[in-house]
């Protein structure tokens, strides 16, 4: 029993150490983010001859929608905010995280503001939220009732903790949130990922059981009649390939399913869905998918 417990305690400080910049293969930067305005001229992961693995397999399914609908129809105003989980590089392209927001600024050019931010760059983001509400660049935001533009906040891991924490500090100035999307969220010391804060609209948990880490299995609204919990969507991948060649060996070795659902096409694509839906507002979340989810939905 003895031998058994030692063997437990080392696999946990293995994959403990996967929160670290070695595991990952990639280095801490706390260097100035910077601003991404989409234009009609960037090029997306969709449109660039790169290899159909990592973050292109991960967005495949998205790069299969029908991407006219940000580019022909009226869409909202929106402020779109991702965070990366672990010590993963805001610019890191290997993860889908960075990869979808250039293909959001891509599919809706001007009017949608998108930036991903480290996890541990939360007030880096804040300020940045707050100086795009003013109205004269500073990081004074207009009132809540001249408030325009659409907040969604989304994010993987630590970084999907980080955007609860995000949508809570904005609650405390009085600034509403469309729509939180959290992705196997960890909990991070001193955060809270479980509650979602009343000035969010909407919020949704998509999350995985296996591994050593593994996300958070439901979130609930502190204030049910102000907050819809679109699901908390349980994702397996007993029977399901994955492609997570954008980590290193030992990585998907020690933690794969939490990196599967990083890289899972079906849950980029349903996040897709939703954020059009919010943006549009014509369809239903959830139902734009042109693929079906194979999840199991908890009952709250």
């Amino acid at each position: 029993m003895r031998g058994l417990w030692k063997t437990k305690t080392l696999q946990l400080l293995i994959a403990a150490t996967c929160l670290i910049p070695s595991c990952f293969g990639q280095s801490f930067t706390a260097g100035e983010a910077k601003i991404h305005l989409g234009t009609s001229n960037e090029t997306g992961i969709c449109r660039k001859p790169m290899p159909d693995n990592g973050a292109k397999a991960a967005l495949r399914l998205v790069c299969l929608r029908d991407d006219s609908v940000g580019r022909n129809l009226v869409v909202q105003k929106a402020i779109i905010i991702g965070f990366v989980g672990g010590f993963v590089r805001s610019d890191d392209t290997r993860h889908p995280e960075v990869e979808f927001a250039a293909h959001l600024r891509e599919i809706y050019p001007s009017v949608v503001h998108t930036e991903v931010f480290a996890n541990h760059d939360g007030t880096r983001a804040l300020h940045r939220v707050l100086a795009l509400l003013s109205e004269d660049g500073t990081a004074v935001p207009a009132s809540r009732g001249t408030q325009r533009a659409t907040i969604i906040i989304y994010g993987h891991s630590w970084g999907a903790s980080q955007a609860v924490t995000l949508a809570r500090d904005l609650g405390r100035m009085g600034i509403p949130v469309s729509l939180t999307i959290q992705v196997d969220s960890v909990h991070k010391p001193g955060h809270e990922d479980a509650v979602i804060p009343p000035n969010v609209h909407s919020a949704v948990n998509f999350y995985q059981t296996k591994g050593l880490i593994h996300g958070r299995s439901r979130i609930r609204a502190a204030d049910p009649e102000r907050t819809n919990i679109v699901g908390n969507f349980r994702m397996s991948y007993q029977d399901r390939h994955i492609n997570c060649d954008n980590y290193p060996w030992i990585a998907r070795r020690l933690n794969r399913p939490h990196h599967e659902i990083e890289n899972d096409p079906r849950v980029w694509e349903q996040i897709a869905a939703m954020i059009e839906s919010e943006l549009v507002q014509r369809i239903p979340a959830l139902e734009a998918s042109s693929n079906s989810l194979v999840v199991k939905q908890d009952q709250p």
